[in-house]
């Protein structure tokens, strides 16, 4: 290192007459129309080039916010929308049931089921109406085309429901044409086939037949439509027999709740608790 600043010292008007000529060179070339055509022309394209990229970049930022701005809207306009048309959804299905002949609605409470649990063998319905509106334990439950199931637990403002599709459910049947009874379940599985068990041999039972609640019923009114026969086997004693049940558990929105059947002498002279 101090060899080069000896050098420099030694010969620095050389240099400084070789960086001369060189600034000199330059200011020579400067002055060539050309150069500095060329020069002014690239440097407007380059001040272009940067302004275009600015705006690109900017473009795509206020985009970005616009985007952001109409999804907020959208999802306001579409959470209106399915408001709406669940509101509309719930009064059609609601006056549907009013509108039903075959049943005083008037008489029953009026429900919407909000919640199921989904099982092969223990289903449950969770409906929002409860203590606060007259809801009771062992209550009927039901549609205009047929049985539900029944009011298991009770809170202030919501209920449980054991429907029909329980295997701990067992409700007391009777045929429409032929008077035999029996006792409907569910064995699990298909949620639109129940079974009848208990009907003997000799009864007269058909294909087809419509099988409604008993009167032998400890908590369902009678009469309720529960199903229709599709298949009669025979063994030793007792018919083997599948119902297609009238419900469509699937599809289910909106039951009714009947007035709780007091029958407490009834089912204590019956000697039994299960309700039936």
């Amino acid at each position: 290192m101090q060899k080069f600043f000896n050098l420099f010292f030694k010969y620095n008007t050389y240099l400084l007459f070789v960086v001369y000529c060189c600034i000199s060179f330059l200011f020579i070339k400067f002055q060539d129309d050309d150069l500095l055509t060329k020069l002014r022309n690239n440097g407007m394209e380059i001040s272009a080039y940067i302004n275009d990229t600015m705006m690109s970049y900017s473009y795509v930022l206020n985009l970005k916010e616009e985007n952001d701005r109409l999804m907020r809207i959208n999802t306001e306009l579409i959470s209106k929308v399915l408001s709406s048309e669940t509101t509309a959804l719930d009064e059609r299905t609601r006056q549907k049931i009013l509108a039903d002949t075959t049943l005083k609605a008037s008489k029953f409470i009026m429900a919407r089921v909000v919640y199921r649990k989904f099982s092969d063998r223990d289903n449950m319905l969770l409906i929002n109406a409860g203590r606060s509106d007259g809801i009771k334990k062992e209550m009927t439950v039901l549609t205009p085309e047929g049985l539900v199931g029944r009011v298991s637990t009770v809170s202030e403002h919501f209920a449980k429901v054991m429907p029909l599709i329980n295997s701990d459910f067992k409700v007391s049947v009777v045929s429409s044409e032929s008077n035999s009874m029996g006792l409907l379940s569910w064995n699990g599985g298909n949620e639109s086939i129940a079974q009848v068990e208990h009907i003997p041999i000799s009864s007269k039972l058909k294909l087809h037949e419509q099988i409604v609640t008993s009167d032998f019923s400890t908590f369902a009114i009678r009469g309720i439509p529960v199903g229709k026969v599709v298949r009669i086997q025979p063994d030793k004693l007792f018919y083997t027999v599948e119902v297609r049940l009238a419900v469509d558990f699937s599809s289910l929105t909106h039951v009714l709740i009947a007035p709780l059947k007091t029958e407490a002498e009834k089912v204590e002279m019956i000697g039994e608790n299960t309700s039936l």
